[in-house]
């Protein structure tokens, strides 16, 4: 590929996550674990910008039931191997009887395998 359309591609891919307000994230497993459900046992790390945050509950609800099925077959939540695209939103959820705002990944999209750089701060799987 020659380097002009290369760099057209990035400014391509860029400009699109941009305009729908989405990012490139890793989601790893934080070890935490609950009693009841929601479990927020993911910390998720933006790559654009390094920003993570801890406790995150994963919505996978709007992709494909085939994507879906991938996230879920490669353990893509607890060992980061997705970057995955979409952004993060503050939801309201009951936990233990009590309303809490919490944050909460939405993805929209796969958007290819996880370098082995992305997935550093991920536990070995």
């Amino acid at each position: 590929m020659r380097p002009t359309l290369c760099l057209a591609a990035v400014f391509f891919f860029g400009a699109t996550l941009a305009q729908a307000g989405e990012r490139a994230y890793v989601a790893c497993d934080n070890g935490l674990r609950c009693v009841t459900a929601p479990c927020p046992s993911t910390t998720v790390h933006a790559l654009g910008t390094g920003r993570q945050w801890k406790g995150v509950s994963p919505d996978i609800g709007r992709l494909s039931e085939t994507d879906q099925r991938r996230i879920r077959d490669t353990d893509a939540l607890y060992f980061g191997r997705l970057v995955l695209r979409g952004h993060v939103e503050q939801r309201m959820q009951k936990i233990a009887g009590r309303r809490q705002e919490l944050p909460v990944l939405v993805v929209t999209g796969i958007l290819r395998e996880a370098r082995p750089a992305e997935r550093r701060q991920c536990p070995k799987g």
